[in-house]
């Protein structure tokens, strides 16, 4: 168990079962991540089979099991981005970083997420990158986008 897990896991010190959710929420907005390691020191902590705890965190579509890439994708699929081509952008976007949803570039550069809406329907489609919204985005311009922040890495 890492220090960080550890002192969380301090705080719930006489936790049960109904501590698991918040303190995976926890872990994660310190680490970013769920690691396999972190899941079975919060069964053992709790007294729970890491299946179960992994079985919860599986459920939620807010627990990550990989750590994000420095510069996190977020992909609108709302209604209004869906129907200006939000789907092209993503399959585009899998193409050009030869990742899944919920993965991470091999060099640890770029994640990808999908999003129910990020309120920006006037300039459909939205993609968010570590909190920087990019507009009307298209296949020719998503490439330029994705490169500008490859430039900011080498930076």
């Amino acid at each position: 168990m890492n220090d960080t897990t550890e002192q969380i896991l301090v705080k719930y010190k006489n936790a049960d079962r109904d501590s698991l959710i918040p303190i995976l929420q926890e872990i994660q907005e310190v680490e970013g991540w769920l690691s396999e390691k972190m899941l079975t020191s919060v069964g053992r902590h709790l007294d729970m089979p890491v299946s179960k705890v992994y079985g919860v965190a599986t459920f939620y579509n807010q627990f990550r099991f990989q750590p994000k890439g420095r510069f996190h994708i977020q992909v609108c699929r709302g209604t209004a981005c869906h129907v200006l081509g939000s789907a092209t952008v993503l399959e585009e976007i899998k193409k050009h970083l030869k990742i899944d949803v919920d993965e991470t570039t091999k060099d640890g550069l770029f994640s990808l997420e999908i999003v129910a809406c990020i309120g920006t329907c006037g300039l459909a489609p939205v993609i968010n990158i570590n909190g920087n919204f990019h507009a009307r985005v298209t296949t020719d311009s998503l490439r330029d986008i994705i490169e500008s922040y490859r430039v900011q890495n080498n930076n």
